[in-house]
Formats: C-alpha cells, sequence, structure tokens
C-alpha cells in the first residue's frame, strides 16, 4: 500500500470486548502488554512508566486525552503509519509481538513487525494479542518528539535506550559507565525498521558521554531517508534525527542512574 491510499477493508470486526487483551503486567521479568490496553492506560501505568520511562514519554505526545482514551496500543502497531510512535519506542526497547492464530501463538521481534507503509506480518486469520519488553538492570530510556502541534503526528521523533555497566570513579552514577547495549528508534524519518542500527553498533562497548551521543546522532542520521512534505523539508527532518537522538540518548543515560530507570519526571526536558 502506498503512502497515499487509504485503506479499503472488506470486512471490519469489532473487537473491543475482548476485555483478556486489555492489560498491563509483569510477568516472567517481562512487561507484557496486551494489544486492546487503551493508551490511557499505558500512559497511567506505574509499572510502564517503572521500567520504561520512555512509554511515559511517547504516550505523553500521543494524540489527545479523547483519542488516548479510546485508541489502543495494538492498534497503533497495526495500522503501520510510518510516523507511529509507539513503534519507535518499541523498536528502541528491542520489544517482542505475540501473533494468534488458530493453531497457535507465534512471536515476531518489533523490528520485523513492520514490513511497510501501512503494513505488517500480520497474515489473514491472525491477530496481534501481546507486546512484551524484557526487563534488565541498568537501563534508562527517554523519547523526544517535534511536532507542528501538541499531540500531531511528529516531524520527527526519537527513543533511546541504555543499559549501562557500571565504570564510574565512585562506584555509582553514569558518569563514566560504558554502554552494554543500546536501542535507538526513530519515526516521521524513514528509518529501516523504525530503528538506528549502525547507532547501535556503535554505542556498544563506547564510553556514556556526550561524545558518543554526538557520533550516534550522526549515524543515525544517516540511516534515514526523510521525504519532503507538508510537515517539513527533508534535510530538516534528518537534523531532526541527529538532534533528537542525542537528547533521548542523554535523558536516558540520567534515568539509568536512578532506581528503576528513574521516574519520567525525575530527569530534566531539554529546552530548544
Amino acid at each position: 500500500m502506498s503512502w497515499s491510499q487509504e485503506p479499503q477493508p472488506e470486512t471490519l470486526i469489532d473487537i473491543n470486548r475482548l476485555s483478556e487483551l486489555s492489560y498491563l503486567t509483569v510477568t516472567g521479568g517481562e512487561l507484557r502488554i496486551g494489544a486492546l490496553t487503551r493508551h490511557a492506560q499505558l500512559l497511567d501505568s506505574a509499572a510502564a512508566a517503572r521500567h520504561f520511562a520512555i512509554l511515559h514519554d511517547a504516550e505523553l505526545v500521543i494524540a489527545d486525552p479523547v483519542v488516548r482514551n479510546w485508541g489502543t496500543v495494538g492498534g497503533s502497531l497495526c495500522q503501520a503509519d510510518p510516523s507511529e510512535d509507539l513503534s519507535a519506542a518499541f523498536a528502541a526497547l528491542k520489544a517482542t509481538m505475540v501473533i494468534a492464530h488458530a493453531g497457535g501463538t507465534r512471536t515476531v521481534p518489533a523490528r520485523d513487525f513492520h514490513t511497510g507503509p501501512y503494513e505488517t506480518v500480520v497474515a489473514p486469520g491472525e491477530i496481534l494479542t501481546e507486546i512484551r519488553i524484557t526487563i534488565r538492570p541498568g537501563g534508562g530510556s527517554a523519547y523526544e518528539k517535534v511536532g507542528r502541534r501538541a499531540g500531531d503526528w511528529p516531524v520527527g521523533a526519537a527513543g533511546s535506550a541504555l543499559w549501562l555497566s557500571r565504570g564510574g570513579p565512585d562506584g555509582g552514577g553514569p558518569e563514566g559507565d560504558t554502554i552494554a547495549d543500546a536501542g535507538i528508534g526513530l519515526t516521521a524519518v524513514g528509518a529501516p525498521h523504525f530503528a538506528a542500527a549502525d547507532a547501535e553498533d556503535f554505542l556498544r562497548g563506547a564510553p556514556a558521554t556526550e561524545e558518543s551521543f554526538a557520533r550516534a546522532g550522526e549515524l543515525a542520521a544517516a540511516a534515514c531517508r526523510p521525504v519532503s512534505d507538508q510537515r517539513g523539508p527533508a534535510d530538516y527532518k534528518r537534523h531532526l534525527a541527529r538532534e533528537l537522538t542525542i537528547r533521548s540518548l542523554r535523558r536516558a543515560l540520567a534515568r539509568a542512574g536512578q532506581p528503576g530507570g528513574g521516574a519520567p519526571g525525575g530527569a530534566p526536558r531539554d529546552v530548544g
């Protein structure tokens, strides 16, 4: 389906009454999110905010309260809009999608879930039922977005997740730490699979410093293929990919120095 095409379904099925698909739980070392969980539920979830502040950040800038009260996490993912916020957040967190079919279930990495604009791997006779995110120690995450107005689709957005190997001179704090693993999600800027894989590879094993973040931002921007449209020119979107990657990495690092990854309001937001 091209970006300009409108969906023309032959059949519509209302699944709102499948209440068993609306939940947020921490089970077996994972945060598990039912596909029919409302955006407002995810935004209000203390467990989600405690372990993955990026989800709170992203939900806070998705649409408006009315949409968040009715819209679902799974619905947003399955719409597969190239500018969708949660797709970038789940890509950064390296989440896993659970898809059910008549014979059982199968799992797909978040980065393999979308096959193109408005297209996913969910086949006829299948349904997305759950999103799983592994909870790992030493982590912090954040999401940064620029839009034309509050709640609008992003002109560009970036989400980052960092997991640190402690190495600061005082045995605590993020200063001097090494990045054990990193995830960077991008949306609205033409990033393959909503991710910046080259930037992640560079960060893995690198010191958690501004210099490392600056280079990661350059690599993230280089991997993007933005297009000029009504939201802005391609060069500006590429600039946003670099700058927002740096900002989200900086906030993720600050949160990684706090218990549980830091509450969403626990680290200062960048201005400008």
